[in-house]
């Protein structure tokens, strides 16, 4: 998260929610009371505004210490807008880790729909390989 805040401006509202939830830490104490905390600090941004829902997955993040279920969950149950923080929080923790698990993987069948033309049905595996192929070469792991 910290190198993360070397990629905004200091001074930008994102980096002092950022900032904000670091202060919280959240792993530290029980998941409502970082709510509660996270609303009173910017329960006044729409429920789709950047700032509250980073501020939220990067709780999130942080409450969930690796564990995939416990992120994701702990995203979607902070409301505002569930489905992209729910998605962000999975995505980084399965990076993070890996992989995703089966038991959330699995029900998906290796298919992505949607009505992007030319993309539904797509294969994750595929879709995977396509942006990892799209990393510059000094990014990438030996």
């Amino acid at each position: 998260m910290r190198a993360g805040l070397e990629a905004i401006p200091p001074d930008s509202r994102l980096a002092h929610a950022v900032r904000h939830v670091l202060e919280l830490r959240p792993a530290a104490r029980p998941w409502e009371e970082t709510l509660d905390a996270l609303y009173a600090a910017f329960g006044h941004y729409h429920w789709v505004h950047a700032v509250n829902n980073a501020a939220l997955v990067v709780a999130a993040l942080l409450y969930g210490q690796g564990d995939y279920e416990r992120s994701v969950t702990a995203a979607v149950m902070g409301g505002w807008d569930t489905d992209c923080n729910g998605a962000t929080v999975g995505s980084v923790v399965g990076a993070l880790n890996g992989c995703v698990p089966a038991k959330w993987a699995a029900p998906l069948r290796n298919r992505l729909r949607t009505s992007l033309k030319g993309f539904d049905h797509s294969r994750f595996d595929d879709l995977a390989a396509r942006t990892f192929a799209a990393v510059p070469d000094r990014y990438k792991r030996p």
